[in-house]
């Protein structure tokens, strides 16, 4: 009889989920998993439920749904607790050793019952995307933090393993560099590569032993980490993803009661419900968000997040709601920084505090405002965000568009073309394609013909 290995608990065996299977009935296992992944779409979820995914239920081999499923399953379901739908407490489920109880060296992986969290996360976070920071400390391979993103994981995730300070810094430094080459080049190309990072992340905070000095900033690293797969997907234009991606960091802001990392997923939230046409939803988001910052001290994050309320109000035609939200952003941007401002916030400077006034201006119709606050953002931008100037342009071209400046409008839209040669986001070559179609008709106007043969030739290159 082989040995059970120290510090590893002997798994439990599964017990059928009789509850699923009744709620079934007469639906085959493909018709039921048809009818959640319908169900998830009805609350702006996303989960890749399928036959497989229900036959694990059924068996017990999945004894607790990940946070995306359970709230699907409530949904179905109202009333319901997770017991009444045969699931084992989470908290039973998610159970660690004690420090103490940690073995000298990893032993072999032994089979579980239960992808708990990370059932549905590992499928949207793209199994096949290539390494990040992170990678070098899961120990899937040798290079360091310069490898980020240099192709497939040589081996399989390692077996559970202690957690210290490398593998969180390894955490902390994906979200860095993601964020870095986001503000270089856009969404797009950093998507589907991120993902594996997200996934290592959730792989150390739901199956690594560590201390509990440790789990806090290793909650806090792999909310962050999901914020910034979810705001990559914004700018892709997958709105659904990030929605799905924000909700999955939401649900650990709260498991750690963690009010910045809330506030932060209020923030963008906020963000992504305006851009996807639920300017209520991004109301509610923006003042979440600000009830969340407000003991935290920091005022350049308030003024954000006033700024996302008045993003709302924007869309709404709200205008008196709206300058409210505008003026009390703008006093608490003149407070200046502090040593209370959260890190991610690098990027929110003068440029973007006028670039974001001028979306909010523009949602009025207030042309001749927000082409003057896009030009102010264009001017003070640093060159490092090229994206950002990307955008600025892009607005500047929706701007004169709006006044009925063709001439100027295509103008902006060439140099918004010369710029989105080095930036990948759907989001901005989505602007620039709705100016493009609405110059269509103007083909004499000697800059609109300029324009449209420099942005046919861009997309036709893609």
């Amino acid at each position: 009889m082989a040995a059970t290995s120290p510090g590893r608990p002997r798994p439990e065996p599964a017990v059928p989920n009789t509850a699923m299977r009744e709620l079934r009935g007469d639906r085959s296992p493909g018709e039921f998993a048809t009818a959640v992944r319908r169900a998830a779409r009805e609350i702006g979820e996303h989960v890749s439920c399928d036959a497989r995914y229900v036959g694990r239920v059924e068996s017990g081999e999945i004894r607790c749904p990940n946070y995306a499923y359970e709230r699907v399953f409530r949904h179905m379901w109202p009333g319901r607790s997770l017991a009444e739908l045969g699931f084992a407490p989470r908290t039973a489920v998610r159970g660690r050793p004690a420090e103490a109880a940690a073995p000298a060296a990893p032993a072999p992986e032994a089979p579980h019952h239960c992808d708990e969290e990370n059932d549905d996360v590992y499928r949207r976070t793209f199994l096949t995307g290539g390494p990040t920071a992170l990678a070098a400390a899961l120990g899937l391979d040798g290079t360091g933090p310069a490898a980020a993103f240099a192709g497939p994981p040589a081996h399989p995730v390692p077996a559970p393993r202690r957690v210290g300070s490398a593998e969180i810094e390894g955490v902390e430094q994906a979200v860095r560099e993601i964020r870095l080459l986001d503000d270089a080049q856009g969404a797009d190309g950093l998507f589907e590569r991120a993902g594996q990072s997200l996934r290592s992340a959730y792989v150390l905070l739901n199956e690594g032993l560590y201390s509990t000095a440790a789990e806090r900033r290793l909650q806090a690293g792999a909310g962050e980490l999901a914020i910034s797969v979810g705001w990559l997907a914004h700018d892709s234009n997958r709105l659904a993803d990030a929605r799905s991606f924000y909700s999955e960091a939401l649900a650990t802001a709260r498991m750690a009661g963690d009010a910045a990392l809330e506030a932060h997923v209020f923030c963008n939230s906020a963000f992504l419900a305006r851009d996807a046409g639920r300017p209520r939803e991004a109301l509610r988001a923006a003042q979440a968000g600000q009830a969340a910052a407000r003991g935290l001290g920091s005022d350049r994050l308030m003024a954000l997040l006033a700024l996302r309320e008045a993003g709302g109000w924007a869309v709404l035609r709200d205008r008196p709601s709206c300058e409210r939200a505008l003026a009390r952003s703008s006093a608490l941007f003149e407070r200046g920084p502090s040593e209370a401002d959260p890190e991610w916030m690098s990027f929110f400077g003068e440029a973007e505090l006028a670039g974001l006034e001028a979306q909010c201006w523009s949602a009025l119709g207030e042309w001749e405002l927000a082409g003057r606050r896009a030009e102010r953002a264009m001017a003070l931008q640093d060159p490092h965000f090229v994206r950002n100037r990307a955008l600025y342009t892009a607005e500047l071209a929706h701007d004169r568009l709006g006044l009925g400046d063709l001439a100027g409008a295509a103008g902006h839209g060439s140099a918004a073309v010369v710029l989105l040669g080095g930036v990948r986001s759907a989001r901005i070559r989505a602007m620039l394609a709705g100016t493009a179609g609405r110059l269509r008709g103007h083909g004499a106007v000697p800059e609109v013909a300029e324009f449209l043969t420099a942005y046919d030739g861009a997309v036709g290159a893609a």
